[in-house]
């Protein structure tokens, strides 16, 4: 174990700039209480999002939630030139009142993880001065003018249309309804559907994304224009061979049973088959079937070649596919693979020295150029080293620079850098000390930059495409006009350091002590944890309030990133493959060994918890810890049992049931259970009981085999909520129940 503490000086942002501008020491202090945690204005300021350029970069827009209800959300501009800033669409005008959601789009929402928002939550662009917005389940059609902003109504149906889209040249518009795809000619304003209808009692749609597709490819769409407006690929989807899964939709009033398709590990997949349509001819090929052992993971055009990438039922193998046009003869001319599992990346821009993409192939995320798409040996590599390159943002083809986010710097901080076409070493953008994401302008000449800091809120700017700032499209200055203002004079910071692993990879922590810190006396600490691939909870940015509340009732708030998690490479992530629960585990224990070793921890009041794949950490820990470890744990949403998850996440990393049976024994909650020597440290479990992700039944499982063996639990359940507790109301009670068991475990 190697404990970096001395470093910890360095690491902290000591000098807090944005926090003493506001001139703190005159104002007079204010409880923060669980209500003004979830009530609007948010503390955390205004914070755009959806952010986009319009296509001749003279526009930003983005969604903004408003003031009296952080949940809802309107279209607003920014103009690049003037630096002026206006409402472009305001929700409630086309949506008065609150719409019943399609399943579709409640299950899309959830998907995207924006089941909570409401009024506008997704537009696209079309022409330079065209914009659809999609409300209340019609396609709305907005024109900038000279005198503002005109919108026409596209679609008025019993039906709800979702994804929706502008053509590449701002001709058409497409949607799906009921199942099938539909095109607008913008013109004429002619509606025509290009696919078959939808059959439901066959399990059959078209142009749209399959559940594993949505929740685990972040796949929405199932249909693609090509750049000319000529073609349409689009998707059939047979979900016949997928199991049934009856889920139990238990809301406040009704108890609806829903036969959900959940292709459970080791189950069939859908069969999906892909097709191109042809608008002039109205003629469709059909190019590839695939299913139930290879998955569709990414569909491309580049120029008038289409690219779509395929991934073998073990997912050791992306095939990049490609066809050229009639008579779409499909060939496979690069591929990727790995040892354990690939992951995959929405990275490919066809350039004329070849196909820019970024693969694994070194064991960390990189760029590299396919020279003519034909053989993966020639990839020509751009970036190289031991750090994660994160996704590709733009290409500057007059000039030859290729623009990426990434962690070169140090796995606490996410830029935006640049690196030559030929190659060469990278060069930082943005400023260092904060975390941030990035929309590059279409002429990658500016971008659109959100950065955050321990001690400074989101803020999002226009920048050029070196960095310098051109204004600000959301300053959300912590100056005594910000929300959270009141509360400044508590705000406690983050000291990060490392520990070592049991191979010697290294992990990085972060600890959060009250304000008042003071370290003559002991503290109860909190450890919270995710632990879960394709995610980082320890870096610099603005971190969720609810740890500066914990802080302020006396708790030290833990995070540690155990093995496994993302942006360290493929050695820091494969550790887990066919064990999870594992690994990760025994390096969440190593963090809490460190912890009760702090003189400042009071080491008999330790509590852990955690959510979705969190929930499955905290039961594991508490399970496989030595006695007397914890003091107390919440559990929300856990899986409890792989064999109850999805085919592609689940098997990516244990295998199928069938060919790892030991792994998944092993890596189930139920295992441990079995084997419990020691006394549970007293736990509350949380779940939705609507959740169609990790279904209600992982919990209800779990609770009937505590209570055969006698073992004592809390329990609190939310009617109508899915796998998130959504709404002000739902989140403050949420709260205010951990709180409540917390403070009876932890408080002396």
């Amino acid at each position: 174990m190697r404990n970096l503490v001395s470093g910890l000086a360095a690491a902290l942002l000591l000098a807090s700039p944005a926090i003493a501008q506001t001139g703190q020491d005159t104002m007079a202090s204010k409880e923060l209480t669980i209500e003004r945690l979830y009530a609007s204005p948010s503390l955390s300021g205004p914070a755009p999002t959806g952010v986009k350029y319009s296509p001749d970069s003279s526009r930003v827009t983005f969604l903004k939630a408003r003031e009296d209800d952080s949940s809802r959300y309107d279209l607003w501009q920014f103009d690049v030139e003037t630096g002026a800033q206006s409402m472009l669409v305001d929700s409630t005008l086309l949506e008065p009142e609150e719409v019943e959601l399609s399943e579709e789009e409640k299950a899309l929402r959830e998907r995207r993880r924006i089941a909570g928002r409401k009024g506008i939550v997704d537009y696209d662009w079309g022409t330079a001065d065209t914009i659809l917005v999609p409300l209340g389940g019609d396609l709305h059609l907005v024109t900038l003018d000279a005198d503002g902003a005109q919108t026409r109504q596209l679609t008025q149906t019993e039906a709800f249309e979702y994804d929706a889209r502008v053509s590449p040249r701002g001709n058409y518009v497409s949607f799906v309804r009921d199942g099938a795809v539909f095109v607008i000619e913008l013109a004429s304003g002619e509606e025509r559907q290009i696919t078959l209808d939808a059959e439901p009692d066959n399990a059959i749609s078209y142009g749209v994304a399959e559940f594993v597709a949505q929740e685990e490819m972040s796949r929405y769409t199932g249909y693609w224009w090509s750049p000319d407006e000529r073609h349409i690929a689009f998707t059939k989807v047979d979900e016949s061979t997928v199991d049934i899964i009856e889920r139990f939709d238990i809301k406040a009033e009704e108890t609806t049973v829903i036969d959900q398709r959940y292709p459970r590990a080791g189950t069939p997949n859908a069969i999906v088959e892909l097709f191109v349509h042809d608008l002039k001819s109205s003629e469709d090929a059909r190019l590839i079937s695939v299913g139930p052992d290879t998955y569709l993971a990414r569909v491309n055009w580049a120029g008038g070649s289409l690219w779509f990438q395929t991934v073998n039922r073990d997912q050791t193998e992306i095939r990049y596919n490609r066809t050229d046009g009639k008579p779409w003869r499909v060939w496979s001319p690069l591929k990727e693979t790995q040892g354990n599992w690939v992951n995959l990346s929405n990275d490919f821009v066809g350039l004329d020295e070849g196909i820019l993409l970024t693969t694994e192939e070194t064991g960390y995320r990189h760029l590299a150029i396919s020279p003519d798409g034909s053989n993966a040996s020639e990839l020509h590599f751009l970036t190289s080293g031991e750090w994660a390159l994160d996704s590709l943002k733009s290409v500057d083809r007059d000039n030859g620079i290729v623009y990426f986010t990434g962690y070169a710097d140090t796995p606490l901080e996410q830029h935006l850098y640049s690196v030559p076409l030929s190659g060469g070493e990278p060069v930082r953008i943005t400023e260092a000390g904060k975390s941030w994401s990035v929309s590059m302008a279409p002429d990658a000449q500016s971008f659109v930059g959100t950065s955050s800091a321990p001690n400074q809120p989101p803020q999002t700017g226009l920048y050029t495409a070196s960095g310098e700032l051109i204004a600000w499209v959301e300053e959300n200055a912590l100056n005594a006009d910000h929300p959270y203002a009141p509360y400044l004079d508590a705000h406690a910071e983050p000291e990060f350091g490392t520990l070592e692993a049991e191979d010697g990879q290294t992990l990085y922590y972060s600890i959060l002590k009250p304000a008042d810190f003071d370290a003559s006396k002991t503290y109860p600490a909190i450890v919270e944890v995710y632990g879960g691939p394709h995610a980082q909870t320890v870096d610099r940015d603005w971190e969720s309030l609810s740890d500066q509340y914990l802080a302020r009732q006396g708790f030290i708030v833990f995070r540690l990133d155990n093995r496994g998690m993302a942006n360290r490479g493929k050695a820091f992530e494969d550790v887990i493959y066919r064990q999870t629960g594992g690994p990760e585990v025994r390096d969440q224990l190593k963090g809490v060994e460190w912890l009760k070793s702090q003189p400042f921890v009071d080491a008999d009041r330790v509590a852990i918890q955690g959510w979705s794949y969190g929930g499955y950490m905290t039961l594991m820990t508490i399970l496989q810890a030595p006695a007397g470890t914890f003091a107390a744990a919440v559990a929300g949403a856990p899986v409890t049992d792989w064999s109850l998850y999805d085919t592609f996440y689940t098997e990516r990393y244990m295998d199928t049931p069938q060919d790892n049976a030991d792994g998944y024994d092993k890596s189930s909650v139920f295992y441990h259970l079995e084997r419990l020597e020691a006394e549970l440290p007293p736990l509350l479990l949380v779940h939705g009981m609507a959740d169609d992700n990790v279904t209600f039944d992982n919990t209800t499982r779990l609770m009937a085999e505590m209570q055969e063996k006698g073992l004592l639990f809390e329990l609190m359940t939310y009617p109508g909520q899915r796998h998130g507790i959504r709404g002000q109301a739902l989140q403050t009670h949420l709260m205010k129940t951990r709180m409540a068991f917390l403070n009876r475990q932890l408080k002396e």
